[in-house]
């Protein structure tokens, strides 16, 4: 009875942390890219922006407490990750750019893969992820309309 508790059952401290650090370093590379596709957005014309920022802030908010820090107190990024984790929303324009963009890109990218040779269930999945992304920034909630029903 004693040695089944001795060790097999005490977890592994080390091993934890271990994992724990992979975890964070992970999660915090996975921010700095997602914040470079933000960046590159910034410049290029069909890159978003907005997804980009919020994909990053949720890495960073796993992975470091510093770079979230940076990000969230960012002059350009900062609001967007602040009025999304707050419940406020996107502005219209700002839906309106999203929306539009990544319609202009997946069209763009499945003409150019259907006339590559690509095969037609590609364009289909292009088509099935364009559609759940227009939808998921669509479904948030519009920064500056009133809301229907009170929060306690």
């Amino acid at each position: 009875m004693l040695s089944e508790l001795s060790g097999s059952t005490v977890p592994n401290v080390k091993a934890a942390k271990d994992q724990s650090r992979f975890k964070k370093t992970l999660y915090t590379g996975l921010g700095l890219l997602f914040s470079g596709f933000a960046i590159a957005g910034v410049v290029l014309p069909l890159m978003p922006v907005t997804i980009n920022v919020i994909v990053a802030g949720f890495f960073f908010a796993m992975g470091s407490e510093r770079f979230d820090s940076w990000l969230t107190g960012h002059k350009v990024f900062g609001p967007i990750i602040t009025d999304y984790r707050s419940g406020a929303g996107f502005t219209v324009r700002g839906k309106t750019i999203a929306v539009t963009a990544m319609s202009t890109s997946i069209l763009l990218s499945t003409i150019y893969a259907l006339t590559n040779g690509a095969p037609t269930m590609v364009a289909y999945a292009m088509t099935a992820i364009w559609a759940y992304a227009a939808w998921f920034i669509l479904k948030q909630p519009t920064k500056g309309t009133p809301r229907l029903i009170a929060k306690p």
